[in-house]
């Protein structure tokens, strides 16, 4: 009896260590990611070895493709004081989200060091995902799976300092100064670009100004974000953006109405508005004599949970003011309707 209640009590001993030791470890550091897999076609333009796609980031191969694996650790003090974040990507999606990233990190989507000073003021320091737009890299945080022309031609990512100020209950705001956009290691032009936010609850203006890359003037953008559930089902979401430089401009608007039908569905629609003058981004790819050209293009995506998986169908079509596509006959065309189904795992 003595033997038993012995085991019995070092039987205790070692699981309430191993769980206050598990309590601390989920207070000091924790693991998330996704990972995401795709079929994609065409339904008015060429499959196979000449499949095209529109001109957006990610979600563009041909057939059963993969996005990427993203595993993400963070560690945080007890207090919550001090932390850090390394988010690291895996596949095409994570290579094109990275696309300015020297070979040392070519895997690396954020990788930061964070303060809160106070309860009102918080410092970063680091790499970081981009403050501008409605869409982001990873495909969790986004309802459509594939991406808007103002989200794949805006910033993806940060490499500076930020500071984010809570001002009240309702508003807020955000200084930061950065090296140019996209380039993840270090500053290989020695010019900084400045990036500002003012929030209001759930409505975000955002400014980003400096020198990118090998242009001689400074670019400047202004985008807005803003979305409200307008009933228990229905939410509306809105992305409007405006970006120069030296006279190269690209501006756009998106609607993001989505509807839930039940707990496991919810339908939801994009409706991007995009044009630009005097070549813009290079985005839609053909120009009439001014180097004009605009773009609407329309998805309707499908989410259905089943526990931590989401299977997303999708229906894209983009109409252009050019003809920038190809019909199936390999004719030139302003349109392409597309068809995509998406998993995306969550864990």
């Amino acid at each position: 009896m003595k033997s038993i209640c012995t085991l019995l009590l070092l039987t205790i001993s070692t699981t309430f260590m191993f769980a206050q030791e598990e309590t601390e470890d989920k207070k000091k550091f924790t693991v998330e990611g996704s990972v995401d897999v795709y079929f994609r076609q065409n339904i008015s333009g060429p499959n196979g070895e000449d499949a095209i796609a529109p001109n957006t980031s990610f979600a563009n191969r041909n057939g059963f493709a993969i996005g990427m694996a993203n595993v993400i650790g963070a560690f945080e003090s007890e207090n919550g004081k001090v932390g850090a974040v390394a988010d690291l990507v895996f596949g095409p999606r994570g290579e094109e989200a990275v696309f300015l990233s020297g070979p040392s990190s070519n895997i690396v989507n954020q990788l930061y060091v964070y303060w809160n000073v106070s309860e009102k003021v918080k410092l970063t320091l680091g790499n970081f995902n981009t403050f501008l737009g409605y869409e982001v890299i990873s495909p969790t945080a986004n309802f459509n799976y594939s991406t808007s022309y103002m989200f794949s031609y805006g910033p993806f990512s940060h490499t500076g300092i930020k500071a984010d100020f809570t001002l009240s209950e309702d508003f807020s705001a955000m200084l930061a100064v950065l090296n140019q956009t996209d380039a993840t290691e270090f500053n290989f032009d020695n010019n900084y670009t400045l990036g500002a936010q003012l929030g209001y609850k759930s409505t975000y203006l955002n400014f980003l100004y400096g020198k990118q890359g090998g242009n001689s003037e400074s670019t400047f953008q202004v985008d807005l974000t803003t979305g409200y559930d307008l009933s228990d089902d229905f939410f509306l979401g809105l992305n409007a953006t405006y970006n120069d430089t030296d006279g190269a401009s690209f501006y756009g608007v998106a609607l993001y109405p989505q509807f839930k039908t039940s707990d496991a569905f919810t339908l939801g629609l994009r409706g991007e508005y995009f044009a630009e003058g005097e070549g813009g981004a290079g985005a839609i790819g053909g120009y009439d004599l001014e180097g004009d050209a605009s773009v609407v293009a329309v998805t309707l995506t499908g989410s259905y949970s089943v526990g931590d998986l989401t299977i997303k169908p999708e229906f894209r079509l983009d109409s252009a003011s050019e003809d920038t596509f190809l019909d199936t006959n390999q004719d030139p065309s302003n349109s392409l309707s597309s068809f995509v189904i998406a998993g995306i795992y969550k864990f």
